[in-house]
């Protein structure tokens, strides 16, 4: 299938990376997985606990950063082929929020070019759904602004 696709010896690093056992490991494997964040469905939500342990002082491997570092490697393994835009089909963003995070997908023809999640602070957390899904339309669109002009944009639920 025609796309854009991860690069199979980077996969095969992240699905052998081992736990890390500080923060110098853990940044190289969220940097890592970073790259290709925009292949994987609710990427900041799944990688949350292990950024976390990037803040000050707060690096304790745990059974929450294990569980995610899992997670996050297992979605790694599974990342689709991205397609390829054109600029004369129609795309649509569609959204999704929940209490701990909001994410995009930009398709077209039902096949995703990008995704894009980021797990919510805690002043967001109490905003309404709508609220949430809005928040994720203007961050997609953030990403893709300078393409936004030639873009005809249907948001779909």
């Amino acid at each position: 299938m025609d796309g854009v696709a991860t690069d199979p010896s980077k996969v095969e690093a992240m699905m052998n990376w081992p736990i890390p056992k500080n923060l110098n490991w853990l940044r190289g494997f969220l940097g890592l997985t970073g790259y290709y964040r925009r292949f994987v469905k609710d990427y900041g939500s799944i990688s949350k606990p292990l950024t976390n342990l990037l803040k000050k002082n707060l690096f304790q491997w745990s059974v929450e950063a294990e569980r995610a570092f899992n997670k996050l490697k297992e979605a790694m393994s599974i990342v689709p082929v991205l397609a390829m835009l054109d600029h004369k089909k129609t795309f649509v963003i569609e959204t999704d929020a929940s209490n701990h995070g909001i994410s995009a997908v930009l398709t077209q023809e039902n096949r995703p070019l990008a995704y894009y999640s980021k797990a919510l602070a805690p002043r967001h957390m109490g905003k309404s759904v709508h609220e949430k899904e809005y928040m994720a339309v203007l961050a997609k669109n953030r990403q893709v602004e300078t393409l936004c002009a030639k873009w005809s944009f249907h948001h779909k639920d």
